[in-house]
């Protein structure tokens, strides 16, 4: 039993690292034409980690008292935070537009900014 509890926590803990990388990307991007696409992409993957978690992962199986706050804010997330219908719209208008696609990626980040979910996920990895 225990095994399988160790392995189910280092599954949940590459998922929220792979959310975090993703994030990263998201900062580091250098807001050029075409990277409209990296941004969508990167968000894709962030909100397909968050629904994964938050739809499989079992809160019984991680024993950590943190982890029903942080999968409750994912879900609270993904309901209220869809960016990927207004990057279709705008991308065969402004792919090319620096400032817009500036703009869409600092949005993004500062809805996970104002929910502290990257913060949270950094320390609730830490403690795992």
């Amino acid at each position: 039993m225990k095994l399988t509890v160790v392995t189910y926590i280092e599954y949940l803990k590459s998922i929220l690292l792979q959310i975090l990388e993703s994030y990263e990307i998201l900062k580091e991007i250098q807001d050029k034409p075409g990277d409209l696409d990296l941004i969508k992409k990167e968000s894709l993957k962030i909100n397909g980690f968050l629904k994964v978690v938050s739809n499989k992962v079992e809160d019984t199986k991680i024993p950590h008292s943190d982890f029903k706050p942080l999968k409750s804010k994912f879900k609270s997330y993904l309901e209220n935070y869809f960016f990927e219908q207004e990057i279709e719209t705008m991308a065969p208008l402004y792919q090319d537009d620096v400032h817009r696609i500036k703009n869409m990626r600092l949005k993004i980040l500062e809805s996970f900014d104002e929910n502290k979910i990257m913060t949270d996920i950094k320390e609730f990895v830490d403690k795992i």
